[in-house]
C-alpha cells in the first residue's frame, strides 16, 4: 500500500542529493512525496548544520513541522543531516517531538529505522549515529528532485582540506572518492533519463581521486570519460580549490564545449595574514596568475568565488585589499558571507573577533562595489546571442519563462528572463539579450 511522506531538504546540492537517496530507500518501503505535512504518514526533515544560522534555520524547521505532529499523534517525524551528526546526543536531549534522529554516515540504516518506528517497537536512543563513514554509489536508489532536465552527480564525500573555520571535515568525515567507473554508471542512468545539464559536486572536486589507489583517476580522466561515454550537453563543475586548478583541466574546459565555461573558485580571501589564519594557501600574486591564466584560455569564462569577511584578526588593510582585488579582477559572480565563529573549528579559539555589526557591515560594503561591476558585466551582453537552457515559467511571474546561461549555476546566479519565442522546460535555444540588470538578464529567442 502507498504511504506519503512530506520531505524538507535544507542546505547545499550535496545535501540534496542524500534527500534524493533517502527518498529512494523510502520508496523501497512504498513511500511517495506528498505536497503537504498534514497528508503524510512520515515526515523527513534533511538538515544543514555547518553554520549557526543554518543550524537555527534547521531547528525552527523542525519545530514548526513538530507542531503539526502535534496534531496528529500517528505521525512519525524523522531528523536526518549534518545537523544531527553535528549535534545528535544535544537533539535527543532538547527535541522530544522527534521520533527519530539519523546522521550523514548512517543514512543506509533509515528504511530499518523507520519500519520499526512504525511496528511499535522504539528505535534505541531514537537515533542512529557513528558508523561506517558513508560514500555515495551507483546502486543506491535515488529520486532525483531536480527538473527533468538537470541534476547533481556528488563524487566525493567529505574533505580533507582543514580549512580553520570550517567544521564539514568533522561532520562529514575526510575525503571519499567514488570510484570513476561508479560515478559513470550513474551518470550513464542520469543520461539516459534526459538530463540536459549534469552539475558535479562535492566539498573541493580538485581533489577528486587524491584518495583513490589509482593515482590515474582524478577529476581531467572522469571529464575525459563523460565527454566520451555521455551525451549530456551541459557538465558543470562545483566547487574548484584554487591550488588544484592547473592548465590540464583549463585546458580540458577551453577545447570541450560541453564543459560549461564556468568555474567557481572559493577563494575566502585575499590577505596573506587572513588566509595564513585560515589555513588556506596565502599566495595573493598565485591567485592573479591563475585568473590570467583562465583568461588566457578561456576568455568566454565566467569566474565566480566567495569571500569570508570579519575573520578573526582581520583589520580595515585586508578588507581594502579584498576590495582592491574586485575591482582589478572584476568578477562574474561573486559570494561574500559573515564569518561565523563555529564552535569546534581551529578558528574559534583564535583571537581578535569582530562585532556581528562590523562584519555585517564589511560584507554590505564588498557586496555593493560587486553590485556595480556585475551589473557593467550583465550590461556588456546586451545584443548578444547566447545558448539559454530553459528551466520554465518564472519564479517571479507567470507571464514569463525563463532560463540560464552556461555561465550561471542553477539555484546560485542569476538567470535569463524569456519575453518572446516558443519553448518548453529542458529546451537549449538561443537567446538575444535585450535587458540587463544587477543579476539577471532579459532577452527573447531567436532561429
Amino acid at each position: 500500500m502507498e504511504k506519503k511522506v512530506f520531505v524538507v531538504s535544507l542546505g547545499c546540492p550535496k545535501n540534496l542529493v542524500d534527500t534524493e537517496v533517502m527518498l529512494g530507500l523510502l520508496g523501497q518501503l512504498g513511500y511517495r512525496t506528498c505536497a503537504e505535512p498534514e497528508e503524510a504518514e512520515l515526515i523527513l526533515v534533511n538538515t544543514c548544520g555547518f553554520i549557526q544560522s543554518a543550524a537555527a534555520e534547521a531547528v525552527d524547521e523542525i519545530l514548526r513541522l513538530a507542531a503539526v505532529k502535534a496534531a496528529n499523534p500517528e505521525l512519525k517525524l524523522v531528523v536526518t543531516g549534518c545537523l544531527v551528526q553535528r549535534y545528535g546526543q544535544e537533539l535527543i536531549r532538547e527535541l522530544p517531538e522527534v521520533d527519530l534522529f539519523v546522521g550523514t554516515e548512517n543514512l543506509l540504516e533509515l528504511p530499518a529505522q523507520v519500519s520499526a518506528l512504525f511496528q511499535g517497537s522504539s528505535p534505541s536512543s531514537r537515533t542512529a549515529l557513528g558508523g561506517p563513514r558513508f560514500l555515495m554509489h551507483s546502486g543506491l536508489p535515488r529520486q532525483v528532485s531536480t527538473p527533468p532536465h538537470r541534476a547533481y552527480l556528488k563524487i566525493t564525500e567529505g574533505c580533507s582540506n582543514r580549512c580553520s573555520y570550517c567544521v564539514i571535515p568533522a561532520i562529514r568525515g575526510p575525503l571519499r572518492s567514488r570510484p570513476l567507473d561508479d560515478v559513470l554508471a550513474e551518470a550513464a542512468r542520469l543520461d539516459r533519463a534526459g538530463v540536459k545539464e549534469l552539475t558535479l559536486i562535492g566539498q573541493d572536486l580538485t581533489a577528486y581521486g587524491l584518495d583513490l589507489a589509482d593515482k590515474d583517476a582524478g577529476l581531467p580522466e572522469l571529464l575525459v570519460r563523460l565527454l566520451a561515454e555521455t551525451s549530456i550537453p551541459w557538465l558543470r563543475l562545483l566547487y574548484l580549490y584554487p591550488h588544484r586548478l592547473d592548465d590540464r583541466l583549463l585546458r580540458l574546459l577551453a577545447d570541450n564545449g560541453r564543459l560549461t565555461p564556468y568555474l567557481d573558485i572559493p577563494l575566502q580571501h585575499v590577505s596573506p595574514k587572513v588566509l595564513r589564519a585560515m589555513n588556506r594557501p596565502a599566495q595573493t600574486g598565485g591567485i592573479e596568475e591563475l585568473f590570467a591564466r583562465i583568461r588566457g584560455l578561456l576568455p568566454q569564462a565566467a569566474i565566480r568565488s566567495t569571500f569570508i569577511v570579519g575573520f578573526p584578526g582581520e583589520d580595515e588593510e585586508d578588507v581594502r585589499r579584498l576590495e582592491n582585488f574586485l575591482r582589478r579582477e572584476r568578477l562574474d559572480h561573486v559570494g561574500v558571507f559573515a564569518y561565523s565563529n563555529e564552535e569546534g573549528s581551529a578558528a574559534a579559539k583564535l583571537p581578535g573577533r569582530l562585532g556581528e555589526r562590523e562584519k555585517n557591515r564589511r560584507r554590505d560594503r564588498l557586496l555593493r562595489l560587486q553590485a556595480g561591476i556585475s551589473l557593467a558585466k550583465n550590461q556588456a551582453l546586451i545584443g548578444r546571442v547566447v545558448p539559454v537552457l530553459v528551466e520554465g515559467v518564472s519564479a517571479e511571474t507567470e507571464l514569463l519563462l525563463e532560463g540560464r546561461m552556461p555561465t550561471q549555476a542553477p539555484e546560485i546566479d542569476g538567470c535569463v528572463y524569456i519575453t518572446d519565442g516558443n519553448c518548453a522546460p529542458g529546451d537549449l535555444v538561443r537567446v538575444r539579450i535585450t535587458e540587463a540588470h544587477t543579476y539577471d538578464l532579459v532577452g527573447e529567442i531567436v532561429g
